[in-house]
């Protein structure tokens, strides 16, 4: 008869800390390549001090005492609760493994996962676990990576023979300014209140929720704020849309959020503003005064007119991947 293998899942712990290690700088090493992370993930120490800290829970699965795999979650980001990675060591029994690890998350906060929605990024080779992780309640929303790269000389072409200055009459384009803080917030909330990006991250469904989304994106939680290149649309003197930009780390911008007042959409305003907060980039780059090589942004896959607004400009779609959330109280039986 063949050996049954046995998981045995724990917390981790500061007398695991040595030899986590072994399957932790597996992950961190395959982060980039393998997870599609645009970032260095922290080191084994500055994730086990983030543990120790409870800025992040982690499971550990162990096969015959040795960490093998493991599970890292965090609440301190959003209103949600965060799944940030499923990693296994090697390729053997990865879904089996993958399932424990959820079970026994799922357990451990199923009276917190009561009051709020729970998120995971598939991104990269998690994927393979699409089909599984429905079995638990969660949902699917398919997201686009789109890249603007400032290298790639087709879409500096695009940039340079499309216009932004051809708004209806009204509507003029300006820098950002803190002044218009408060009112961001408001416009954020009422364009994506009813977006699928409210479905895992809730903050989008009240006015205090997208002030705490602006907050962070200006107190750079999110990565350094970049007001230069982050442009308005303002209507007889009123800011009704916005483009953020920020700095997401290393040479890497990201365009976390555009958002036009619903009475005011469907006039061109998100192209224009991603037109012009793209142009702006280029033209500092060009100047040596923003050093990046490219402004990314995440979308839809079934949201065609916001992918239209990002070719506009000479966007392209890089990869794909599903994001899968479990909306909060939900049944899982």
């Amino acid at each position: 008869m063949a050996n049954i293998m046995i998981y045995k899942t724990e917390n981790l712990k500061p007398e695991h800390y040595k030899i986590f290690a072994g399957v932790y700088n597996d992950f961190y090493n395959k982060a980039k390549t393998e997870y599609k992370f645009e970032l260095d993930p922290l080191t084994c120490e500055e994730f086990c001090k983030a543990v120790e800290d409870e800025l992040f829970q982690c499971i550990i699965l162990t096969e015959e005492e040795i960490p093998t795999a493991f599970l890292a979650a965090t609440t301190v980001i959003s209103d949600s609760i965060e799944l940030n990675i499923i990693h296994c060591l090697g390729e053997e029994n990865l879904i089996p493994k993958k399932k424990v690890l959820l079970e026994r998350f799922l357990e451990e906060n199923k009276e917190l996962i009561k009051q709020k929605t729970t998120t995971y990024p598939l991104l990269g080779k998690q994927d393979d676990f699409v089909c599984d992780i429905t079995h638990y309640g969660f949902k699917l929303v398919g997201l686009a990576v789109v890249r603007f790269m400032f290298d790639d000389i087709s879409s500096i072409a695009v940039l340079k023979n499309t216009t932004h200055n051809n708004l209806p009459e009204g509507y003029s384009i300006a820098n950002w300014s803190e002044e218009y803080s408060t009112t961001a917030a408001q416009i954020i909330n009422e364009s994506f209140k009813t977006a699928s990006d409210a479905l895992f991250d809730p903050r989008f469904l009240t006015k205090e929720g997208c002030e705490d989304v602006v907050g962070k994106i200006l107190d750079g939680t999110y990565g350094e704020f970049l007001p230069q290149a982050t442009k308005i649309i303002l209507y007889n003197k009123e800011i009704v849309g916005i483009c953020f930009v920020n700095i997401t780390g290393g040479l890497i911008a990201n365009i976390p959020l555009v958002g036009i007042l619903p009475k005011h959409q469907k006039k061109g305003l998100g192209k224009a503003l991603v037109h012009a907060a793209v142009e702006e980039s280029f033209e500092l780059k060009q100047k040596g005064l923003l050093n990046i090589s490219e402004i990314n942004a995440s979308v839809e896959t079934d949201n065609f007119g916001a992918i239209k607004m990002y070719r506009y400009t000479g966007f392209k779609e890089d990869y794909h991947y599903p994001q899968a959330y479990l909306p909060a109280g939900a049944n899982r039986n």
